[in-house]
């Protein structure tokens, strides 16, 4: 296996080869410094960033190398992996179909499956969407891998095997289980494959092209994942779980641009919709969650900030929205640490908003 142990020069060094201005040429060329000394501290190949203010992509910039053995550059159409970002275009498509009335968010999800075990009676189409379900959350369980194709069928089977956590709607518990139910539900209500109800709906609409299924070799603008260990990085492990509905978008950021300005617009989900996407989940005993329908719901050093994280074997993606300030700030990375993205996003966010501050140091 190919390893890449002495690369945190090279990478700051072609960073700042393609951007030569990132230290002295102004607010923007503040946060291409910042990237690069990111990508240099935390050996990141690539990175792709977009920032879009009041409906307008203010800047859209590939940093590094897509994949390290061609030394391929990262541009705004490069594609990486989006992870559990897939979930707010998933949960999109269920507040279609149940404005459409194919559906409506409080059916139990025994309506759409037959074989499921007692225990899952209670369980909504609400409470796969808000994490609430119980249903164990199948990353942690072995059985559930790309090369096996489950079945709908299958799926709940094997699922059904495992006991519920808790009893449904009594607390939070991230499930990417439950989100590749609601990929299920889509196929079964829509007669149409997850994918294609995807690009009739979403991606086809807004002119998406470079956004699909990751298990597709469709794209040769395509990052490689990489893992790290021990300072050094490797290649992704290639025995991925089928993550489907919950997280299995490839998309860039000039997608995703478009994908936020389409949210900003309204275009595919009225404002009400939207509004329903994000708010916090009500529990069993009356309390909330900070969780609302593929979308996490928080504080960020005093601003509102709705947005989520999404981390595949070799990737990190983050999405970020600050709405009092009409903001989105996107990265994606082609290094499997979770949590680097949605840093290096709200950082890049504090440098949009105050120019003169410098961001956080860990």
């Amino acid at each position: 296996m190919a390893t890449f142990p002495n690369v945190s020069f090279w990478i700051l060094l072609r960073a700042l080869l393609v951007f030569p201005c990132a230290v002295t040429c102004g607010a923007s060329d503040r946060i291409d410094a910042f990237i690069a000394q990111e990508m240099a501290r935390k050996k990141i190949p690539g990175v792709a960033l977009a920032v879009v203010q009041d409906g307008h992509a203010t800047k859209m910039q590939g940093y590094g190398v897509a994949i390290l053995e061609g030394s391929v550059r990262v541009d705004s159409e490069t594609g990486f992996e989006i992870g559990s970002i897939t979930k707010q275009f998933t949960a999109t498509l269920m507040m279609v179909l149940a404005r459409e009335r194919k559906l409506d968010l409080d059916d139990r999800i025994t309506r759409y499956f037959a074989g499921t075990p007692d225990d899952w009676n209670p369980i909504t189409v609400r409470h796969l969407l808000t994490h609430t379900s119980g249903i164990p959350n199948y990353t942690a369980l072995e059985g559930f891998e790309v090369k096996r194709h489950l079945t709908p069928e299958q799926f709940v089977r094997a699922l059904g095997a495992h006991p519920l956590k808790f009893t449904p709607g009594s607390k939070f518990s991230y499930c990417n289980s439950g989100y590749n139910l609601l990929g299920f539900i889509i196929e079964k209500v829509s007669h149409e494959k997850y994918w294609d109800v995807l690009d009739h709906r979403i991606f086809g609409p807004l002119k998406m092209s470079a956004s699909y299924s990751r298990d597709l070799p469709r794209s040769d603008n395509r990052a490689a994942g990489y893992e790290k260990q021990e300072e050094k990085l490797f290649p992704r492990d290639s025995n991925l779980t089928d993550v489907f509905a919950a997280g299995a978008i490839v998309s860039s950021v000039q997608d995703l641009t478009k994908w936020a300005r389409a949210i900003d617009a309204s275009a595919i989900l009225s404002e009400g919709e939207l509004a329903a996407m994000w708010s916090p989940v009500r529990l069993n005993d009356g309390s909330t969650y900070p969780y609302g329908f593929g979308w996490r719901l928080d504080n960020y050093q005093g601003r509102k900030n709705i947005g989520h994280s999404g981390s595949t074997s070799g990737f990190s993606a983050s999405l970020q929205r600050f709405p009092d300030e009409r903001l989105t700030v996107i990265v994606l990375c082609n290094l499997g640490e979770e949590g680097i993205a949605t840093g290096m996003a709200r950082q890049v966010a504090l440098l949009v908003e105050s120019p003169t501050k410098s961001p956080d140091k860990e």
